[in-house]
């Protein structure tokens, strides 16, 4: 392998020694349509070889003979030009009858191509359907707009991870979040906050109305050239760029959103709850006089004993001295969960312009975004630069960079009892304000995060660096070699204060500081090889090399003991009790190349292969080697086809290729050890055991593709098919703990992924009333195949040989006795018994969606822009893992109940799901299959309307146009889930990649998503 780079190395620079100079040509190729630049577009020397074709902006640059009359401008769709030299330097060509459908230009690694000419699998989202969405994560703004892509928002608080899956996952205890490419610059996505607090997602620092495209690579012909990272998939985000030879023009957009809750689960009042509390006095005095436990001697008597029993001990304690009987107080917890209104801003500026040789894109924003529920605020503002400028005929340099400061105001996780979303728990008749004290009620049934949210501060602060600067030197009309060098610098202060006066306090006040910061330094360096090869062949090659090093530091400091509120630094704390720091660092060395090759535009073949060698594995298997291949037939083009009218393009595309998956964390193939840190006895702790035979997790992924076009590409698509195969799994093993270790990295185990994509675009109507509509639908299968007996658990989720990893595995629940009311559980034979012990576990459901997808309709007329926005899922289920508490009738705990409880069992007769209520003789409080929902729904994800003001208006005020819009986000919801069904508990941070892998569909007193409506304006001047 290294001798087939150092060959192709020897080959370019012998070509390089044969160049001879000649005049150059430059110039910019658009659309005579709509001024819009055309990549791609060959140019010739008329009666000539000689030949080159316009970059990504529609540039180009060609070297002609003194002698070179008239050169020929040709694009697939449009009609070829002829213009005349004579003499000049510089020509700009606008191409007229296009159909630019099959000749849209897509990101690809380290280049682009056009989308008729890409032989592998790529899903492309444009600008314009990311901005101005009122989230604060671009991948937030593309979910359900790319087919196979499936992107889980955990809840309605802001700034916290997202859970992106492209065509299922991959791993079990590595990650299986897809490698993120910034222009050319890989990006640290992992978490760098409180490692005991809900994972935040370090992606938000992406401004989403800086970037120009997002590329979704999903096969592995489009993915291999990432080897080693690429398993996941791959995400290119390109940031916006200037334009050649255009005036400046600057955009301003001003917005403003309101928010609420999508949907609020509804709890019981005052009443209902007290009339409840009875209920459970009357079935628990019944149960007792039959079961003779306390020796009452009428049924009636021992009704009456638990009837006071629970008015003094529960209603007239928990009321505090309030009149409960006359029902004085009707707390609704639920409502002191939420901000009656969320309120968000966001202002974004930017400029954009160039001359023939510079063009420049700068931009400044600040978005402040309150989150629906108390406390939790995300605030964001900083400024991105880029800049391109042709120093020479050859030589082009530039830099891509942004600066950004965000603050995250965090609330506990979902977990906690300080979070605000457990308030829905306590009970109706507890009073706000404790009638004793005249201050915030701290005699509740569950210690009252109204306290936390009153008293408590969580704030994390980031400050990024993103950026690259490079250099283009075009050493032959075909040769071109780009070297660039990046840098993402992540500094993270995170300080935390809980108030002896809340629970967190716990009476004396505690604080902790976190620092970390993460450095990664990377470099490309790669030739682009266009060969003029004449006739009817054309080839592009790719080959060069990648480097990249991450350093992350981190330290933290605990401290107690504060005498008051005035001081919130550790240094009004009295004592110091922990401190910690780590470093870790690693490193990917990587070769790569690629070949395009295409013959009469109609037969296609692409190759890709990359050597990787990472730290993360030790020196036997340290380096990995990534092959992909593809071919593709544009059907449309051969001589039974061409002349149709109704067909416009029809491609058949094939590949496979093998990628890699190397996230594990640091040091996996080493044995560790911890310091033990006693006063005056230092020494070290066995941490974890190492294996020196560890290596890449491997993912072998084969393609079928079809891409379509009838009636002139009015009607559009493709259809996908593909099998993914990972094995060699870098699995956490269990291992006996005689061994002084729970578990130990070993490649163990297999996986597997299938299914299949459609996604369709059509334009409807055409003229002065436009209607276009774009839909996708994509189904995965996802199967643990072997596991060699290994079972992982996640809480009710497991990975297991045979089944979909994040299968939740409970016992069975058969609803309730119709005679007693009692809980019925399934025992091992398939009968109904009561005795839950005798109930074993099985598969009940499945956290993975056997369907999702995504449909738009785009309306236009005259001035007005209308966009209606679906997003769906089918097929997978939710795990109420908060309804053992919820809607068990008291069987748990006294928590208020969720309004199911009102259809219980109460007479010989009912049928019912819900147990009889009972208070020490309560059922069904289990975790059970019982608490397990449908979680499919179909979501009206975005409306936006806006009017662009006519052009006559605009002239008079001598700006280029204004456009006002309205929007709204999560309008509407059709679902069986009885909350919020896009939802997820995220795994606590400091838990393995394993679990955020197995679990999925989780909701334990989440808060559901925000429904959003947003007015703004945009400006060009």
């Amino acid at each position: 392998m290294m001798r087939f780079f150092s060959f192709m190395g020897i080959l370019l620079l012998f070509c390089m020694l044969s160049f001879a100079q000649s005049k150059q040509v430059t110039g910019k190729v658009t659309d005579q349509r709509d001024g819009s630049p055309l990549p791609g577009v060959t140019i010739k020397v008329k009666g000539l070889k000689e030949g080159t074709v316009t970059n990504a902006d529609g540039v180009f640059k060609l070297n002609v003979e003194p002698g070179a009359s008239t050169l020929i401008f040709s694009f697939v769709g449009y009609a070829d030009q002829e213009v005349p030299v004579s003499g000049r330097s510089t020509i700009n060509v606008a191409l007229g009858g296009s159909t630019k459908d099959i000749s849209e230009v897509v990101v690809v690694g380290y280049g682009t191509q056009l989308k008729r000419d890409v032989t592998g699998s790529i899903a492309k989202i444009n600008a314009k359907e990311i901005e101005d969405i009122p989230v604060p994560s671009f991948e937030q703004a593309i979910q359900g707009k790319a087919a196979g892509v499936v992107i889980e928002s955990g809840s309605g608080k802001v700034g916290q991870g997202i859970k992106v899956r492209i065509r299922g996952t991959s791993s079990i205890s590595a990650s299986s979040q897809p490698l993120y490419i910034v222009d050319g610059m890989p990006v640290e996505s992992s978490l760098q906050s409180d490692a005991n607090n809900e994972v935040t997602n370090p992606l938000v620092d992406i401004n989403p109305n800086d970037i120009e495209s997002v590329e979704v690579l999903k096969d592995a012909s489009a993915s291999a050239i990432y080897g080693a990272r690429a398993s996941n998939g791959v995400v290119l985000v390109t940031t916006k760029k200037g334009k050649l030879n255009q005036k400046t023009i600057f955009n301003l957009d001003v917005n403003t959103s309101w928010a609420k809750p999508t949907k609020k689960r509804g709890f019981l009042n005052a009443k209902e709850y007290i009339d409840l509390i009875h209920e459970a006095a009357v079935n628990d005095g019944k149960t007792d006089f039959a079961n003779g436990d306390t020796g009452y001697g009428t049924e009636q008597e021992a009704i009456e004993d638990y009837t006071k029993l629970y008015d003094s001990d529960i209603l007239d304690y928990y009321s505090l001295g309030t009149d409960w009987r006359n029902l004085a107080v009707n707390t609704n917890w639920e409502d002191q969960v939420y901000r009656d209104v969320a309120r968000s801003n966001q202002v974004n500026l930017s400029a954009t312009g160039g001359n023939e040789k510079t063009r420049f894109f700068v931009s400044g924003f600040y978005s402040g975004q309150d989150a629906i529920v108390i406390n939790n605020r995300f605030t964001r503002y900083g400024a991105r630069l880029s800049l391109d400028h042709q120093a020479t005929e050859k030589l082009n340099i530039g830099i891509n960079m942004s600066v950004n400061r965000s603050q995250l105001d965090r609330v506990t996780d979902d977990n906690s009892f300080s979070t605000p979303g457990q308030l829905v728990a306590q009970v109706p008749i507890s009073p706000l304000i404790d009638p004793e004290t005249g201050k915030p009620n701290a005699r509740t049934l569950y210690d009252n995060g109204l306290l936390d949210a009153l008293y408590d501060t969580d704030k994390q602060i980031t400050f990024r660096t993103l950026g690259n600067v490079y250099a283009s030197y075009q050493f032959l009309p075909w040769l071109n070699f780009r070297s660039e060098v990046g840098t993402d610098i992540v500094n993270m202060n995170e300080d935390y204060f809980k108030s002896k006066l809340s629970q967190d306090g716990a009476g004396i006040g505690k604080g902790q500081s976190i620092n970390a910061q993460s450095i990664s330094l990377n470099t490309n360096n790669f030739f682009t090889i266009n060969p003029e090869l004449g006739g009817k062949h054309k080839l592009s090659m790719v080959l060069g090399m990648s480097y990249l090093q991450n350093d992350n530091r981190s330290a933290s400091i605990q401290a107690e003991g504060y005498p008051s509120d005035a001081v919130k630094n550790l240094s009004g704390a009295t004592t110091v009790t922990f401190g910690s720091s780590e470093n870790y660092k690693y490193t990917f060395l990587s070769y790569f190349f690629r070949a395009n090759y295409s013959y009469n535009e109609k037969y296609l073949a692409g190759f890709s292969i990359r050597a990787d060698g990472s730290s993360r594995f030790g020196p036997d298997n340290r380096y990995g080697v990534f092959p992909a291949g593809s071919l593709g037939w544009v059907i449309s083009q051969e001589d039974f086809l061409k002349e149709s009218k109704a067909l416009s393009f029809l491609k058949l595309r094939a590949s496979a290729g093998l990628t890699g998956n190397a996230e594990i964390g640091e040091s996996r193939f080493l044995s560790l050890y911890n310091i033990t840190n006693y006063p005056n006895l230092p020494g070290f702790q066995p941490r974890t055991i190492g294996n020196p035979d560890l290596k890449w997790e491997k993912t072998v992924q084969v393609d079928a593709g079809l891409e379509f076009g009838f009636i002139n590409n009015r009607i559009s698509g493709e259809i996908d098919v593909y099998k993914k195969n990972t094995t060699d799994l870098l699995l956490s093993v269990n291992i006996p703990l005689t061994t002084g270790y729970a578990s130990i990295y070993r490649n163990l185990g297999k996986m597997e992924n299938k299914g299949i994509e459609f996604s369709l675009t059509t334009r409807n109507l055409e003229g002065e009333f436009k209607w276009n509509t774009t839909f996708n639908i994509a189904y995965n299968k996802n199967k643990i195949t072997d596991l060699q007996g290994q079972i992982i658990n996640t809480g009710s989720q497991r990975a297991v040989e045979g089944e979909a990893i994040g299968s939740f595995y409970l016992p069975k629940f058969a609803g309730a006795d119709p005679q007693t009311g009692v809980a019925l559980y399934l025992d091992s034979s398939g009968k109904t018994t009561t005795e839950f012990s005798k109930a074993p576990k099985m598969v009940v459901g499945n956290s993975n969606p056997d369907f999702t997808g995504g449909f738009t309709n785009n309306f236009s007329y005259k001035g007005f822009d209308l966009s209606v926005f679906f997003t769906f899922v089918n097929g997978n289920s939710i795990y109420n893992g908060a309804g053992i508490y919820q809607t068990t009738g008291f069987a748990n705990g006294l928590d208020n109940q969720t309004r199911d409880i009102l259809n219980r069992w109460q007479k010989p007769g009912d049928i019912t799901n819900v147990p009889k209520v009972g208070y020490y003789y309560g059922t069904g409080a289990e975790a059970t299959s019982r608490y397990i929902y449908n979680g499919s729904y179909i979501r009206l994800k975005n409306v936006t309307l806006s009017y662009n003001l006519p052009k006559r208006a605009m002239s008079a005020l001598k700006i280029q146009g204004i456009k006002v819009y309205v929007a709204g986000y999560n309008l509407w919801t059709k679902t069986d889930y009885l909350s919020d069904p896009e939802v997820n508990t995220a795994p606590l941070a400091s838990e393995s990649n394993t679990s955020t892998n197995t679990s999925g569909g989780v909701d334990f007193y989440t808060i559901p998503q925000a429904r959003t409506f947003t007015a703004g304006v945009n400006i060009r001047f």
